[in-house]
């Protein structure tokens, strides 16, 4: 088990846990499998024991996890604005789940800050804000902060409250921030802990299906036009990137969601060692970067498109036209690749 979970910190959350009258589960803007399993798993945890608790996100997950127990009890702030500050107003506790740093929730940044509630950051990424922290419990080598949950409720010595809905919650995070266990992160309490939700009941077999077999026809379609059509390969570079327009997005009447994953279909072909996806999206352009090795796609996106994240999975933005973005992903790469020369080779 991780040791950020020292004996210290957690009888100072327990005290505030047993004082609040309102708790409220809050994750970043665009919420991904691990944003939601180690929400909705500390949700059904709390939740079992009687705990006043509320899950309140920026905005809707994709569709393809709103399968998940417990996602139709999420107040959405993009939604249900007044409940969601008041929610937040109220708050004696608020959980900071799978976010640094409070502008990674976007409109929820400001009602974050101005809140009198006591914060606790859970979360595996770099940097965190520790002034915004009343407790912090930060791990950047945990492969997701769906695993932080796990070892929570351990370090509660609770493991035994883990049933079906929180275990689900939880696995579904381990597998979305691991790349199904592939990704460097994955360690051996990776596994360990996902053989321990498997021996408490939980149906992988369903969260799989859930996560990767419901794909609609029009993002089957859109898939296929984007690497037939949009795909650009930079063999000296060892790098490849698609870009799509909003007016491509439209004509495959593409949803929330489902684009993801498909920066990773492009870091999967051979010799390609970092891989780049553009999308208009919200007045800016989104930016999608995968890496592997030791390749710091994080520094790329910190350092040129006001972004970051983790060494091999990080994103960012760029104010403009999509094709001035990826012009300038285009002239800064010679650079990165020589500058990162041996992680290229």
């Amino acid at each position: 088990m991780t040791t950020i979970f020292t004996e210290s910190k957690m009888t100072e959350l327990v005290r505030l846990m047993s004082r609040a009258k309102s708790i409220v589960i809050t994750s970043h803007k665009s919420p991904d499998g691990d944003s939601m399993g180690c929400s909705l798993g500390l949700f059904h945890f709390l939740l079992k024991q009687g705990y006043p608790v509320t899950v309140c996100h920026p905005d809707m997950a994709p569709s393809f996890l709103h399968w998940m127990p417990g996602s139709e009890h999420i107040v959405l702030l993009e939604s249900e604005p007044e409940k969601a500050k008041k929610l937040l107003e109220n708050a004696d506790l608020i959980f900071c789940l799978d976010y640094h740093h409070p502008s990674r929730t976007g409109k929820m940044e400001e009602l974050l800050v101005a809140s009198k509630a006591g914060k606790i950051i859970i979360d595996h990424h770099r940097d965190p804000d520790q002034e915004f922290a009343t407790l912090l419990f930060s791990d950047i080598t945990a492969s997701s902060t769906s695993q932080l949950i796990y070892d929570f409720i351990e370090a509660l010595d609770r493991l035994d409250l883990i049933d079906e809905k929180s275990g689900t919650c939880i696995y579904t995070g381990l597998v979305t921030d691991t790349g199904s266990f592939r990704f460097s992160a994955t360690s051996a309490r990776t596994h360990h802990i996902a053989g321990d939700l498997i021996n408490r009941g939980i149906k992988t077999w369903q969260v799989h299906e859930n996560l990767f077999d419901t794909n609609s026809l029009n993002k089957l379609k859109m898939v296929s036009y984007a690497l037939l059509e949009k795909l650009v390969i930079l063999p000296e570079y060892k790098t490849a990137y698609i870009w799509l327009t909003r007016k491509e997005e439209e004509r495959f009447q593409v949803i929330k969601g489902d684009t993801e994953g498909l920066v990773n279909q492009v870091l999967s072909i051979e010799g390609i060692r970092l891989a780049g996806f553009f999308k208009e999206a919200d007045q800016i352009i989104k930016i999608s970067f995968r890496s592997k090795g030791e390749i710091p796609a994080n520094q790329l996106c910190k350092m040129h498109f006001e972004g970051g994240g983790h060494l091999n999975a990080s994103g960012g933005k760029y104010v403009g036209k999509i094709e001035d973005a990826v012009q300038k992903f285009v002239t800064i790469l010679p650079n990165f690749v020589e500058e990162n020369k041996a992680l290229f080779e």
